[in-house]
This record gives C-alpha cells, structure tokens and sequence, in this order.
C-alpha cells in the first residue's frame, strides 16, 4: 500500500517546495504534490516539516551504532576507519533497523602512524584472542587490509587491495600527531601521499584525507585529494589555504563537533536536551559528557571562522561528526545525536539553516556518488525524517523527530528513558 505524508513542509535536500504532499510506495519515493491516492495510507504531517534522511559523512561504526544513528533520523552513514566495506556489509543492506553505511576500509598510514595514539597501550578492542562469537553473528568477509604505507611504492600497492575488499573511497592519514598530544608521529610523506592518491583516482576513487592541521591540510591539497575528512585547529585560516582549498574543488567535513571535543569542550549541553536524553543509552550519554581532551590551546572560534570563510569561499561543506564507539577518552560524540549538534555549530559559523541542511542531505550524497538518496524527489529511496517545527528557520527543530523512514519503512521510535 502507498503511504501518502501530507500537510507538510517539504525541504527537499536544497530549497523549501511549495508542494505540500509526498508519496511513498514500497522503498521509493513516487510523488512529489498532489493529491493522495484514495487508497492511500495518510500521515497528516500538519505542523512539521519532512527532510531527506541524514547524512553523517564522518563515522567509525557497527551495527549498534547503524540503529542509534537511525533513531536521530541518520539514515546512512560514512565510515572513515572500520570494517564495513561492501562485503562484511551485505547482510546489512535490507535492514530497515539500521542507517545504511558505505566505507573506507582502513586509512593509509605508517606503522605506528595515527590512529595509534588514540588508544591506551593496554586497549584491546572487540573480544579477547579465542573468545566464541557471540550468537547470530554475521560470517565476516574478506580480511580488512591494514595499508601501513611508508613509500610511493607501497602506496599504489595498497589501492587494487583496498578496491578488491570492498572499499567505497579510499583515506589517507596525514597526522603528525601534535593535536592529539603525539608529536612527530609517524606520518606519511608527500611522495608517498601524491603517489597513493594518483593511484586511487586511476582506480576512479573518491580520495579523502585525515588532516588536522594547515601543513597537513596543504599536503592533502597538493597531493589532490578529493575531500578533507576535518577542518585543521591548530592555527586560523588564512586566506592563502583558505584560497588553496577553493582553487582545487575539495570537500571539507569540518566535524566541529570532534574539534570541540579535542579542546575539552564536551556534548554536555546536548546531553541536557531532553530530545537526545530520551533516545542514548547509559554508555553513550557517559561518552558525550566526556571529550577527548588534547587540544586544550584551540580555538572553537577560530574553527567557526574558518567554516565560514571556506563556506563563503564556495567550498562544499559536509556535515560529519567522527563518531565512534561509546568510550569517555573518544567523547563529546555520539552516533546521530551529534549529526544535530553539528548542524547547530554549522548555523553558529555562520551557514543559514538551510545550508547547513543541505550539508546533511544533497551535498554529501553528490559528492560521494550517492545518487539514490540525500533529496525528496520522485524514484528516490524513501529515506526520510519528519520533524516537528521548521528546521529551515530553527535548525535545532531537527530534534523534534515525528517519524523515520528507511526505505519506504517507517521505523519504530523507542525511549531509553523508561530503562533508566
């Protein structure tokens, strides 16, 4: 049976339409305006506005966190460090319980490069050596490739394995370490970063890269890159990168929410947010109290101002957060909760409500080739979040969730509030 959401504001990925009706059959989008099939299922949407699901263009993830992203409205995810290339995330792909999710693989980097630092030396993540799988676990797919590149030669090496093992772009690491408290980590040179990323585009990938500060972040430039997974902290912009990043056509996912984090500044305020309290669990509402805490020296204002400034400069700016697991020295984030959070930080730099919405819609479905989803408009997945209110003019409206639909899917909201 078609489902027909009428009544309602309709913010299209890139402008508000004067249509007011959408309709939905089986996983897809078969109208937009109208009037309703006489058959038709009716959601009266009156007072709310209806988006295209959300795009978190920056996360390390599983399918715990693929189900809490999706009870924010984030109906797929981008995996920037992990283990969901094509393969091990078949099973996934029809699981209207779970945002969807596209992924790097692992980001090139030295031995002992970043992310090593990150983790506590006796850190030992997932189950221990010889532990049973737990029941109903999923058969994995092929080995992840660990790309510990330290010349050009082992760079292009790296980039048919990575394609053959499913991944969707391909990530760089270029990170000396001095934000996260780790100078002169191991890191990767320009030969071996120029040499890897023109092997990446002749395998016509999407290249991305881990820069946090403005040397690295020239690096990645003039190495081509395709998009920068952060903006750097470590100093304001100027107006000869600001220049630079503009000139070569590269995205930047700013995750200011990460950067706020590095200096100590944590979701705390978000945690507060009755909206977001209702939906995280116990572990997650620990991690977004918490922060990663090594970067005390920076400046949230400086990043705000360099958001604006590449922004009006016409660079793509995608909304990305760097989510990962539900752990207090990787906090201040949380899956889906935190998408909302960087919308708000998007508009605080600067961007009108609907820019930021669309750094969370149409801008990171076209720029990752995603071309099924990220707009509301007929033969497109039905991938989306109604809201009460108008996020187009009040972007913290986003939170006000009415209804998700994944696929055509309406999910099932639940509250963790009572658990407590």
């Amino acid at each position: 049976m078609a489902t027909a959401i009428t009544n309602v504001r309709i913010f299209d990925g890139t402008v508000v339409l004067d249509a007011t009706t959408v309709l939905l059959e089986d996983d897809r989008i078969v109208a937009v305006g109208g009037e309703p099939p006489a058959d038709a299922a009716i959601v009266d949407a009156r007072g709310a506005t209806l988006l295209p699901g959300l795009i978190d263009a920056h996360v390390h993830t599983n399918p715990a966190s693929l189900a809490l992203a999706l009870r924010f409205g984030v109906t797929t995810e981008l995996e920037m460090q992990g283990t969901n290339t094509r393969h091990n995330r078949a099973y996934l792909s029809e699981d209207d319980t779970v945002a969807d999710v596209r992924s790097s693989g692992f980001g090139i980097t030295p031995p002992g490069g970043h992310p090593s630092e990150l983790f506590p030396e006796d850190f030992r993540p997932g189950p221990p050596p010889g532990a049973t799988p737990p029941p109903g676990a999923r058969p994995a797919g092929p080995p992840p490739v660990m790309p510990f590149a330290t010349t050009p030669e082992e760079a292009v090496a790296y980039i048919p394995q990575l394609v053959e093992t499913g991944s969707d772009y391909i990530k760089f690491m270029v990170d000396d370490g001095s934000v996260e408290g780790h100078p002169g980590l191991p890191m990767l040179n320009q030969a071996t970063l120029a040499a890897g990323v023109a092997e990446a585009k002749r395998h016509g990938m999407l290249t991305v890269a881990h820069a946090l500060t403005i040397d690295a972040t020239r690096m990645a430039i003039e190495a081509g890159i395709g998009g920068l997974g952060h903006l750097f902290m470590d100093r304001p912009c100027t107006d000869e990168i600001i220049t630079l990043v503009a000139g070569s056509g590269a995205f930047v996912v700013p995750c200011v929410v990460l950067n706020a984090s590095m200096m100590g500044i944590t979701g705390g305020e978000l945690a507060d947010d009755p909206r977001v309290a209702s939906r995280l669990p116990d572990d997650w509402m620990t991690t977004l109290r918490s922060s990663f805490g090594h970067y005390p020296q920076g400046s949230l204002a400086d990043v705000l101002a360099s958001v604006k400034a590449l922004h009006d400069a016409g660079v793509d700016i995608l909304a990305g957060t760097d989510a990962s697991v539900a752990l207090p020295f990787l906090g201040g984030l949380a899956h889906g909760a935190s998408v909302h959070h960087e919308l708000q930080y998007l508009v605080r730099a600067g961007l009108t409500p609907v820019e930021a919405l669309r750094a969370a819609t149409s801008t990171p479905a076209r720029r990752f080739g995603l071309d099924d989803r990220g707009r509301i408009a007929p033969g497109l997945r039905a991938d989306l979040l109604l809201v009460d209110g108008d996020p187009t003019t009040t972007i913290s409206d986003t939170l006000n969730t009415r209804a998700v639909w994944r696929r055509g899917t309406r999910v099932v909201l639940e509250s963790v509030t009572a658990e407590r």
